[in-house]
């Protein structure tokens, strides 16, 4: 499956991600953690959507980019999923080990947890296979393509 979309504001990327949200708390959990694999340019919407996601998971906290800290991790009231782990590898010298020392097979071993991961094309090799995969980028002035695989 692969959908592109346009997003012309903020507002609609995070629309756009709170429904894919819901639409995954209506599935029972996999063998391991879902996982959502963002890549994209700085700026394109990476961040906003998984504000969006994490309001469609009724995360209440305040959803910041974890550039500098690398890992968030959000509790989730929901039969099917206990955590939302929002992590980021922008800053990640030597992404794939120092992920690996942060306990990240242990969090893609929950089968109730999702995690989505910004600059997920820099840890490639140790995304699951069946990832969902969404790709940013600025398609005009204001306007940002979303295409989710």
């Amino acid at each position: 499956m692969r959908k592109s979309i346009v997003s012309s504001s903020p507002v609609q990327t995070k629309n756009i991600a709170q429904a894919l949200a819901e639409t995954l708390l209506e599935t029972q959990p996999a063998k391991g953690a879902r996982v959502i694999a963002m890549t994209g340019e700085l700026g394109s919407g990476k961040t906003t959507f998984v504000q969006g996601f994490a309001k469609g998971l009724l995360v209440k906290e305040r959803i910041l980019s974890p550039t500098f800290i690398l890992l968030r991790e959000f509790r989730v009231r929901h039969p099917f999923f206990h955590a939302l782990y929002h992590i980021d590898c922008y800053r990640l010298d030597n992404p794939v080990p120092e992920l690996l020392h942060l306990g990240f097979k242990n969090i893609l071993a929950d089968p109730r947890a999702i995690v989505l991961i910004e600059w997920a094309d820099r840890i490639k090799s140790i995304i699951p296979r069946d990832a969902l995969w969404v790709r940013f980028g600025h398609s005009d002035k204001n306007k940002r393509s979303i295409t989710i695989q």
